[in-house]
């Protein structure tokens, strides 16, 4: 398996997130990829740089205004005579106007961010768009002619919307690795989110397509993140419609309940005839994860590992959560092994 992977994700080192009311150290730290990586060149995968794609790529799934407000948001900062990292301080909740963004970069952070957690500095975006181009060039690989490959994306994606910005991430890689396969001649896409927090991001962008299905197992947002999306009942709309699978499980849930969700899942993208498969790979469904409430073991990662490859699609693997950051090396590696063992 090819593993895509950009040492410019280093520059992005966000200090402090607003965390359940707390002002806490960043817990999507550098450290987070360094010991993936770690973990996978010990176990023998070699690592490729990502392909320069054209910032216009990222247009196709994100608003043109939300990803320049991204590419210049920190230097905006520093000209309005602060530094270090940025966290909004208000947003456009009901009752208050939607319809325009504010000119100065304090309204604007609010207006493209719905949290506080998620924090720029000046390497931010360095970061966050070669995560993009590693999600991008892993799709390209299989479309190529490789039966998968992993991008090994820090920042994570998946709560990027298609002009919005959160729960750590600033671009949705795996929207844009779903793009890239529908462009290059895959007919139907299924991404298949299986990290703890629901991808409110990613269902927002295909939320009215019906060429790529969006499943999602995650924690319930009636007591989870990201709390306003992921329950059940929302299927898509328009052309959409019915091409949305939210299956939220409850805090605690362990292996078989979930292994059940996971039989769900898989058929859904059966039935769906899927031509390539794009995985947000969460691994924040460990029992150790210090932001999530889910109980399976490390023991259970290669099981989901062999369950993914058991569709036996093109596939591409997009990493997303983890925050148990010492063991987030091993549990990857336990998906990706038992994946590459069973193609």
């Amino acid at each position: 398996m090819q593993i895509v992977h950009s040492p410019l994700h280093l520059r992005h080192d966000g200090g402090m997130e607003l965390h359940r009311g707390a002002l806490v150290p960043c817990y999507e730290m550098p450290a987070r990829a360094e010991y993936i990586r770690e973990a996978l060149v010990e176990a023998g995968h070699a690592l490729v740089v990502p392909r320069d794609f054209d910032p216009e790529a990222l247009l196709a799934v994100h608003d043109a205004d939300f990803v320049a407000f991204l590419r210049t948001a920190h230097a905006r900062w520093r000209e309005d005579g602060r530094d270090g990292f940025m966290l909004p301080s208000g947003f456009p909740a009901r009752g208050l106007r939607r319809d325009r963004v504010p000119s100065g970069i304090s309204g604007a952070m609010g207006y493209y961010a719905f949290d506080a957690g998620t924090p720029i500095v000046e390497g931010t975006w360095d970061a966050a768009f070669a995560a993009a181009q590693c999600a991008m060039t892993a799709a390209a690989l299989v479309a190529e002619g490789e039966r998968s490959a992993y991008a090994l994306c820090r920042p994570p994606g998946h709560h990027a919307g298609r002009s919005v910005y959160g729960g750590y991430c600033f671009l949705n890689n795996a929207a844009l690795a779903a793009q890239q396969l529908r462009e290059r001649g895959f007919g139907k896409v299924a991404l298949f989110d299986v990290d703890y927090h629901h991808g409110n991001g990613t269902q927002d962008i295909f939320w009215e397509r019906d060429d790529v299905l969006f499943v999602s197992i995650h924690g319930t947002p009636e007591t989870e993140y990201p709390y306003f999306l992921g329950y059940a009942d929302e299927r898509g709309a328009g052309a959409g419609e019915g091409f949305t699978l939210n299956l939220p499980l409850p805090r605690g849930t362990g292996w078989d309940t979930y292994d059940a969700a996971l039989d769900t899942a898989l058929q859904r993208i059966a039935d769906f005839g899927a031509d390539a498969l794009v995985v947000s790979l969460g691994v924040d469904i460990y029992e150790g994860d210090p932001i999530s409430a889910f109980k399976l073991g490390a023991e259970r990662f290669p099981q989901l590992g062999a369950r993914l490859a058991s569709l036996g699609l093109p596939t591409v693997l997009v990493q997303e959560g983890g925050y148990a950051v010492r063991e987030i090396g091993t549990n990857v590696a336990g998906v990706l092994g038992a994946f590459g063992a069973c193609r």
